[in-house]
Protein backbone atom coordinates (compact mmCIF):
# COMPACT_ATOMS: atom_id res chain seq x y z
CA UNK A 1 0.00 0.00 0.00
CA UNK A 2 1.39 3.39 -0.99
CA UNK A 3 2.33 5.64 1.89
CA UNK A 4 0.16 8.74 2.21
CA UNK A 5 1.60 12.18 1.61
CA UNK A 6 1.03 12.97 5.30
CA UNK A 7 2.98 9.84 6.18
CA UNK A 8 5.78 10.91 3.86
CA UNK A 9 5.81 14.21 5.71
CA UNK A 10 6.36 12.34 8.98
CA UNK A 11 2.87 11.85 10.43
CA UNK A 12 1.37 8.35 10.47
CA UNK A 13 -2.32 8.64 11.28
CA UNK A 14 -2.85 4.87 11.39
CA UNK A 15 -0.17 4.37 14.06
CA UNK A 16 -1.58 7.25 16.08
CA UNK A 17 -5.06 5.69 15.92
CA UNK A 18 -3.69 2.33 17.03
CA UNK A 19 -1.96 3.94 20.01
CA UNK A 20 -5.18 5.68 21.05
CA UNK A 21 -7.10 2.41 20.88
CA UNK A 22 -4.63 0.81 23.31
CA UNK A 23 -5.11 3.71 25.72
CA UNK A 24 -8.89 3.45 25.92
CA UNK A 25 -8.97 0.60 28.46
CA UNK A 26 -6.52 2.36 30.79
CA UNK A 27 -8.45 5.61 30.59
CA UNK A 28 -11.83 3.95 31.22
CA UNK A 29 -10.31 2.19 34.23
CA UNK A 30 -10.03 5.56 36.02
CA UNK A 31 -13.65 6.66 35.42
CA UNK A 32 -15.72 7.60 38.45
CA UNK A 33 -19.53 7.69 38.66
CA UNK A 34 -19.63 11.32 37.57
CA UNK A 35 -18.04 10.70 34.17
CA UNK A 36 -20.65 11.11 31.44
CA UNK A 37 -20.07 9.51 28.06
CA UNK A 38 -17.05 7.61 26.80
CA UNK A 39 -13.45 8.08 25.79
CA UNK A 40 -12.75 9.70 22.42
CA UNK A 41 -15.30 12.49 22.07
CA UNK A 42 -14.55 16.10 21.14
CA UNK A 43 -15.09 17.13 24.75
CA UNK A 44 -15.28 15.36 28.08
CA UNK A 45 -18.13 15.71 30.54
CA UNK A 46 -18.01 15.45 34.32
CA UNK A 47 -21.24 15.77 36.29
CA UNK A 48 -21.53 17.21 39.78
CA UNK A 49 -23.98 14.60 41.12
CA UNK A 50 -23.68 14.50 44.88
CA UNK A 51 -20.85 17.04 45.02
CA UNK A 52 -22.17 20.27 43.49
CA UNK A 53 -24.12 23.16 44.88
CA UNK A 54 -23.26 26.58 46.23
CA UNK A 55 -21.30 25.05 49.11
CA UNK A 56 -18.55 23.87 46.75
CA UNK A 57 -16.14 25.45 44.29
CA UNK A 58 -14.02 24.00 41.50
CA UNK A 59 -10.23 24.40 41.68
CA UNK A 60 -7.93 23.84 38.69
CA UNK A 61 -4.24 23.86 37.84
CA UNK A 62 -1.91 23.06 34.93
CA UNK A 63 1.77 22.15 34.89
CA UNK A 64 4.50 19.92 33.47
CA UNK A 65 7.36 17.99 35.05
CA UNK A 66 10.22 20.10 33.71
CA UNK A 67 13.54 18.56 32.80
CA UNK A 68 12.78 15.41 34.76
CA UNK A 69 11.60 14.32 31.31
CA UNK A 70 15.27 14.08 30.35
CA UNK A 71 15.65 11.17 32.80
CA UNK A 72 12.81 9.33 31.10
CA UNK A 73 14.52 9.85 27.75
CA UNK A 74 17.93 8.76 29.06
CA UNK A 75 16.67 5.61 30.81
CA UNK A 76 13.90 4.61 28.42
CA UNK A 77 11.60 4.41 31.46
CA UNK A 78 8.39 6.26 30.71
CA UNK A 79 5.90 4.63 33.10
CA UNK A 80 6.49 6.91 36.12
CA UNK A 81 6.70 10.40 34.64
CA UNK A 82 2.91 10.61 34.23
CA UNK A 83 2.40 9.53 37.85
CA UNK A 84 4.73 12.39 38.85
CA UNK A 85 2.56 14.81 36.93
CA UNK A 86 -0.73 13.73 38.52
CA UNK A 87 0.69 13.81 42.05
CA UNK A 88 2.30 17.20 41.48
CA UNK A 89 -0.97 18.77 40.33
CA UNK A 90 -2.95 16.99 43.05
CA UNK A 91 -0.68 18.60 45.63
CA UNK A 92 -1.09 22.01 44.01
CA UNK A 93 -4.88 22.06 44.31
CA UNK A 94 -4.65 20.38 47.73
CA UNK A 95 -3.14 23.65 48.95
CA UNK A 96 -6.58 25.16 48.27
CA UNK A 97 -8.31 22.37 50.20
CA UNK A 98 -9.42 20.61 47.01
CA UNK A 99 -9.56 16.96 46.06
CA UNK A 100 -9.17 16.08 42.38
CA UNK A 101 -12.14 15.19 40.19
CA UNK A 102 -10.63 14.74 36.76
CA UNK A 103 -7.40 15.07 34.83
CA UNK A 104 -6.44 15.74 31.21
CA UNK A 105 -3.04 15.29 29.58
CA UNK A 106 -1.11 16.63 26.61
CA UNK A 107 1.69 14.68 24.91
CA UNK A 108 3.56 16.27 22.01
CA UNK A 109 6.26 14.48 19.99
CA UNK A 110 7.97 14.65 16.64
CA UNK A 111 6.91 11.06 15.96
CA UNK A 112 4.43 9.12 18.09
CA UNK A 113 5.80 5.89 19.52
CA UNK A 114 2.80 3.83 20.59
CA UNK A 115 4.71 1.91 23.26
CA UNK A 116 6.11 5.08 24.80
CA UNK A 117 2.72 6.80 24.85
CA UNK A 118 1.16 3.70 26.41
CA UNK A 119 3.81 3.76 29.18
CA UNK A 120 3.26 7.46 29.83
CA UNK A 121 -0.50 7.04 30.07
CA UNK A 122 -0.08 4.01 32.33
CA UNK A 123 1.75 6.28 34.79
CA UNK A 124 -0.96 8.92 34.50
CA UNK A 125 -3.64 6.28 35.12
CA UNK A 126 -1.73 4.97 38.16
CA UNK A 127 -1.60 8.50 39.58
CA UNK A 128 -5.29 9.08 38.90
CA UNK A 129 -6.24 5.86 40.69
CA UNK A 130 -4.03 6.75 43.68
CA UNK A 131 -5.79 10.10 44.05
CA UNK A 132 -9.35 9.02 43.20
CA UNK A 133 -9.29 11.06 40.03
CA UNK A 134 -10.76 10.30 36.59
CA UNK A 135 -8.49 10.54 33.55
CA UNK A 136 -11.11 12.25 31.47
CA UNK A 137 -9.27 12.88 28.23
CA UNK A 138 -6.25 14.48 26.61
CA UNK A 139 -4.42 15.22 23.41
CA UNK A 140 -1.57 13.51 21.58
CA UNK A 141 0.10 15.71 18.96
CA UNK A 142 2.57 14.50 16.33
CA UNK A 143 4.71 17.37 14.98
CA UNK A 144 7.60 16.24 12.77
CA UNK A 145 10.65 18.46 12.90
CA UNK A 146 9.49 20.25 16.05
CA UNK A 147 10.84 17.92 18.75
CA UNK A 148 14.22 16.19 18.95
CA UNK A 149 14.02 12.52 17.94
CA UNK A 150 13.16 10.30 20.88
CA UNK A 151 11.89 13.18 23.00
CA UNK A 152 8.43 14.50 23.85
CA UNK A 153 6.66 17.08 25.95
CA UNK A 154 4.14 16.29 28.66
CA UNK A 155 1.65 18.55 30.43
CA UNK A 156 -1.33 17.98 32.66
CA UNK A 157 -4.51 19.79 33.60
CA UNK A 158 -6.45 18.99 36.78
CA UNK A 159 -9.83 20.05 38.13
CA UNK A 160 -10.84 19.46 41.73
CA UNK A 161 -13.56 20.42 44.17
CA UNK A 162 -13.31 22.18 47.51
CA UNK A 163 -15.70 23.27 50.21
CA UNK A 164 -16.19 26.99 49.85
CA UNK A 165 -16.07 27.57 53.60
CA UNK A 166 -12.83 25.57 53.89
CA UNK A 167 -10.79 27.62 51.42
CA UNK A 168 -7.62 28.84 53.15
CA UNK A 169 -7.47 32.52 54.07
CA UNK A 170 -4.20 34.36 54.59
CA UNK A 171 -5.77 36.50 57.30
CA UNK A 172 -6.22 33.39 59.48
CA UNK A 173 -2.45 33.00 59.89
CA UNK A 174 -1.20 34.76 63.02
CA UNK A 175 2.12 35.10 64.84
CA UNK A 176 2.65 32.09 67.10
CA UNK A 177 1.28 29.51 64.64
CA UNK A 178 3.35 26.39 64.05
CA UNK A 179 4.82 25.18 60.76
CA UNK A 180 4.69 21.44 60.08
CA UNK A 181 6.54 19.75 57.24
CA UNK A 182 5.81 16.50 55.42
CA UNK A 183 8.78 14.65 53.96
CA UNK A 184 9.33 14.39 50.23
CA UNK A 185 10.19 11.22 48.36
CA UNK A 186 13.19 12.94 46.75
CA UNK A 187 13.60 15.71 44.20
CA UNK A 188 9.93 15.39 43.18
CA UNK A 189 9.74 17.38 39.92
CA UNK A 190 11.97 20.39 40.53
CA UNK A 191 15.64 21.27 40.30
CA UNK A 192 16.52 18.67 37.68
CA UNK A 193 18.63 21.01 35.56
CA UNK A 194 20.99 21.55 38.50
CA UNK A 195 20.75 17.91 39.58
CA UNK A 196 21.71 16.66 36.10
CA UNK A 197 24.58 19.16 35.94
CA UNK A 198 25.90 17.98 39.31
CA UNK A 199 25.57 14.23 38.76
CA UNK A 200 26.27 13.91 35.04
CA UNK A 201 28.40 16.90 33.99
CA UNK A 202 30.46 17.31 37.15
CA UNK A 203 30.19 13.91 38.82
CA UNK A 204 30.49 11.97 35.53
CA UNK A 205 28.10 9.38 36.97
CA UNK A 206 26.49 6.75 34.72
CA UNK A 207 22.82 5.96 35.28
CA UNK A 208 23.59 2.66 37.03
CA UNK A 209 26.13 4.08 39.49
CA UNK A 210 25.27 3.96 43.17
CA UNK A 211 25.15 7.41 44.77
CA UNK A 212 27.19 7.12 48.01
CA UNK A 213 24.83 9.36 49.98
CA UNK A 214 21.69 7.42 49.00
CA UNK A 215 22.69 3.81 48.34
CA UNK A 216 20.54 3.84 45.19
CA UNK A 217 21.42 4.15 41.52
CA UNK A 218 21.32 7.52 39.82
CA UNK A 219 18.43 6.37 37.61
CA UNK A 220 16.31 5.02 40.47
CA UNK A 221 16.93 8.06 42.67
CA UNK A 222 16.12 10.64 40.02
CA UNK A 223 13.00 8.81 38.80
CA UNK A 224 11.48 8.38 42.28
CA UNK A 225 7.81 9.33 42.01
CA UNK A 226 6.63 12.68 43.35
CA UNK A 227 4.72 12.02 46.58
CA UNK A 228 0.99 12.80 46.92
CA UNK A 229 -0.11 14.27 50.26
CA UNK A 230 -3.83 14.16 49.51
CA UNK A 231 -4.97 11.42 51.88
CA UNK A 232 -2.90 12.70 54.79
CA UNK A 233 -3.60 16.41 54.57
CA UNK A 234 -7.05 16.92 53.01
CA UNK A 235 -9.14 15.88 56.06
CA UNK A 236 -7.38 18.52 58.17
CA UNK A 237 -7.62 21.17 55.47
CA UNK A 238 -11.38 20.61 55.19
CA UNK A 239 -11.76 21.08 58.95
CA UNK A 240 -9.43 24.11 58.92
CA UNK A 241 -7.10 22.48 61.40
CA UNK A 242 -4.48 23.36 58.82
CA UNK A 243 -4.86 27.06 58.16
CA UNK A 244 -2.85 26.84 54.94
CA UNK A 245 -0.54 24.57 52.97
CA UNK A 246 2.39 25.26 50.65
CA UNK A 247 3.61 22.76 48.06
CA UNK A 248 7.41 23.07 47.97
CA UNK A 249 8.19 23.10 44.25
CA UNK A 250 10.19 25.51 42.06
CA UNK A 251 11.40 28.41 44.19
CA UNK A 252 11.96 26.22 47.24
CA UNK A 253 10.96 27.35 50.72
CA UNK A 254 11.07 31.09 50.21
CA UNK A 255 9.27 31.09 46.88
CA UNK A 256 6.40 28.88 48.01
CA UNK A 257 5.78 29.52 51.71
CA UNK A 258 5.71 33.27 51.03
CA UNK A 259 2.66 32.68 48.80
CA UNK A 260 0.49 31.73 51.78
CA UNK A 261 1.64 34.40 54.27
CA UNK A 262 -0.31 37.57 55.09
CA UNK A 263 1.64 40.84 54.67
CA UNK A 264 2.27 41.25 58.41
CA UNK A 265 3.55 37.76 59.26
CA UNK A 266 6.92 36.07 58.67
CA UNK A 267 7.64 32.32 58.69
CA UNK A 268 10.82 31.24 60.48
CA UNK A 269 12.21 27.87 59.36
CA UNK A 270 14.80 26.12 61.55
CA UNK A 271 16.65 23.87 59.12
CA UNK A 272 18.42 22.03 61.98
CA UNK A 273 15.14 20.25 62.79
CA UNK A 274 15.56 17.71 59.97
CA UNK A 275 18.33 16.19 57.89
CA UNK A 276 17.99 16.58 54.12
CA UNK A 277 18.03 13.23 52.29
CA UNK A 278 21.22 12.01 50.66
CA UNK A 279 20.36 13.11 47.11
CA UNK A 280 20.48 16.76 48.17
CA UNK A 281 23.75 16.28 50.00
CA UNK A 282 25.22 14.61 46.90
CA UNK A 283 24.17 17.48 44.62
CA UNK A 284 25.54 20.08 47.02
CA UNK A 285 28.86 18.23 47.29
CA UNK A 286 29.34 17.68 43.56
CA UNK A 287 28.28 21.14 42.40
CA UNK A 288 29.59 23.06 45.42
CA UNK A 289 26.23 24.79 45.87
CA UNK A 290 25.65 27.13 48.82
CA UNK A 291 23.02 26.17 51.37
CA UNK A 292 21.11 29.33 50.53
CA UNK A 293 20.81 28.31 46.89
CA UNK A 294 19.94 24.70 47.75
CA UNK A 295 16.90 25.87 49.72
CA UNK A 296 15.85 28.19 46.88
CA UNK A 297 16.02 25.45 44.24
CA UNK A 298 15.06 22.19 45.99
CA UNK A 299 12.54 20.93 48.52
CA UNK A 300 15.44 19.63 50.65
CA UNK A 301 13.35 16.69 51.88
CA UNK A 302 10.16 18.61 52.73
CA UNK A 303 7.49 18.40 50.05
CA UNK A 304 4.59 20.10 51.82
CA UNK A 305 4.40 22.67 54.62
CA UNK A 306 1.25 23.36 56.65
CA UNK A 307 0.34 26.03 59.18
CA UNK A 308 -1.45 25.05 62.38
CA UNK A 309 -2.55 26.91 65.50
CA UNK A 310 -0.48 26.01 68.56
CA UNK A 311 -3.49 24.72 70.50
CA UNK A 312 -4.23 22.12 67.81
CA UNK A 313 -0.76 20.53 67.78
CA UNK A 314 -1.48 17.98 70.56
CA UNK A 315 -4.61 16.76 68.76
CA UNK A 316 -2.71 16.41 65.49
CA UNK A 317 0.03 14.42 67.21
CA UNK A 318 -2.58 11.95 68.46
CA UNK A 319 -4.65 11.56 65.31
CA UNK A 320 -2.44 12.17 62.27
CA UNK A 321 -1.36 9.19 60.22
CA UNK A 322 1.11 9.66 57.38
CA UNK A 323 2.16 6.22 56.09
CA UNK A 324 5.64 6.28 54.62
CA UNK A 325 5.93 10.01 55.24
CA UNK A 326 7.80 11.69 58.08
CA UNK A 327 6.06 14.61 59.83
CA UNK A 328 8.56 17.27 60.92
CA UNK A 329 8.24 20.43 63.06
CA UNK A 330 9.76 23.24 61.01
CA UNK A 331 9.34 26.46 62.96
CA UNK A 332 6.77 29.14 63.64
CA UNK A 333 5.27 32.40 62.47
CA UNK A 334 6.24 35.78 63.91
CA UNK A 335 5.24 39.41 63.29
CA UNK A 336 6.88 40.58 60.07
CA UNK A 337 6.32 41.55 56.47
CA UNK A 338 5.33 38.37 54.63
CA UNK A 339 8.85 36.94 54.36
CA UNK A 340 10.34 33.49 54.89
CA UNK A 341 13.35 33.45 57.20
CA UNK A 342 15.62 30.41 56.91
CA UNK A 343 17.86 29.67 59.87
CA UNK A 344 20.67 27.75 58.18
Amino acid sequence: MEESKYGQAGVNIDLADQAKARLAEMVRGTFTENVIGDFGGFGSVFGLKGIGGAANVLVSSADGVGTKLKLAFMTGRHDTIGHDLVNHLTNDILCMGARPLFFLDYIGAGKIDGDVVTSIVKGIADGCRENGCALLGGETAEMPGFYTAGEYDLAGFIVGIAKRNALPEKSAIKPGDYLIGFSSSGLHTNGYSLARHALFDLGKMPLNQIIPETGTTVADELLTIHRSYLKTILPYMERKLFKAAAHITGGGFEGNISRILPPDVDAVIDTSLWKPPGIFRAIQRLADVSSEEMYRVFNMGIGMVTVVEAKDVPYLKKTMRAPGCEVVPLGATIPGSGKVVLEL
